[in-house]
């Protein structure tokens, strides 16, 4: 059987080091980091200069470099092509290594305990169960299904949110407007992995944290954002912590990214801050599955995970 015919990569990329990527994609394909007149069959884009995509006419789909889909919806010239998103173990992996590491930390009192280090002092604080703290996940997709499994084997209970019924065995599952009030009444550490949409953009403000549990085993709520920056307020996060709404946050992504030098959350005590780390792609494990989307598509077969426009994700 013949192989495929190689095709025209575009690498568009903001934040990452490109040089791997189409090191990786080259060996299919013929990969070019900008359009150069001839045709594109193929775009491969994180964060991609909006204007990049325009009149590429022989355009076939286009793929993102990580699970988030919505720097490409905004592009107000996207070709109207299949968008798909990346589904690895490998990112589902990461996701789950660093909620377990977060959810651990704060339950543990990580935060104090450092605290406590820089003090030389020498105090042991009250330590709950895990089956006594409730985890809740907002959004129970394939990133936050994984991580409820893996908080489940610890011993937490779980809660899951999502927009329509989601239901997972294990876990207590809330849905739509009407049921987000009981979710968040019955949440100790709160878990963000929602898409960004216009429908959950700065969902996470001071009114839905008001809404959490602060009368519990941990000395109050916690919130994790590893989703999107752009669900959250950041200013209503401080005030939250500063009232005590929170009690600790630990935040992977930020309204602004890098966060700047002048955010107070840098330097806020009760805040844990990583440059959107939680789920690096990596191109050596993430590379190959798109050349096998390409071969795929080639083959007149359907294209994996692509993107519903109008859900956002």
């Amino acid at each position: 059987m013949s192989s495929p015919a190689r095709r025209r990569i575009l690498l568009s990329v903001t934040g990452y080091d490109p040089k791997l990527w189409k090191e990786l994609l080259s060996a299919e394909h013929d990969v070019v980091t900008q359009p150069d007149g001839e045709a594109i069959d193929y775009a491969v884009v994180w964060k991609h200069p909006h204007g990049a995509l325009d009149g590429l006419t022989g355009l076939k789909a286009i793929f993102s470099l990580g699970a988030g889909v919505d720097h490409i919806l905004a592009d107000p010239g996207l070709p109207d092509v299949p968008i798909a998103r990346i589904v690895a173990d490998n990112l589902t992996q990461h996701m789950v290594e660093y909620m377990t590491w977060r959810v651990l930390d704060h339950h543990r009192n990580g935060m104090t305990y450092r605290a406590h280090q820089a003090q030389k002092t020498w105090h042991e604080l009250s330590q709950p169960a895990s089956n006594d703290v409730s985890v809740g996940i907002m959004g129970l997709g394939q990133l936050g299904r994984a991580c409820a499994s893996a908080l489940l084997a610890l011993g937490f209970k779980v809660n899951g949110w999502t927009r329509t019924a989601r239901p997972m065995e294990g876990v207590t599952t809330f849905h739509g407007e009407n049921g987000l009030r009981d979710f968040l009444a019955a949440t100790d550490i709160l878990v963000v992995l929602l898409p960004h949409t216009p429908a959950t953009e700065g969902i996470i403000d001071h009114a839905l944290l008001r809404g959490l549990r602060r009368e519990n085993r941990l000395g109050g709520a916690i919130l994790i954002n590893g989703g999107r920056g752009k669900l959250q307020k950041e200013t209503d996060i401080l005030e939250a912590l500063d009232d005590g709404t929170l009690k600790e946050a630990s935040l992977d992504v930020f309204q602004q990214e890098p966060l700047p030098q002048q955010s107070p959350l840098w330097t806020h005590p009760r805040v844990f801050v990583t440059p959107h780390a939680a789920a690096t792609s990596d191109p050596v494990h993430l590379a190959p599955l798109m050349l096998e989307q390409i071969a795929r598509h080639q083959r007149g077969e359907a294209l994996q995970n692509v993107v519903d426009r109008a859900e956002g994700y």
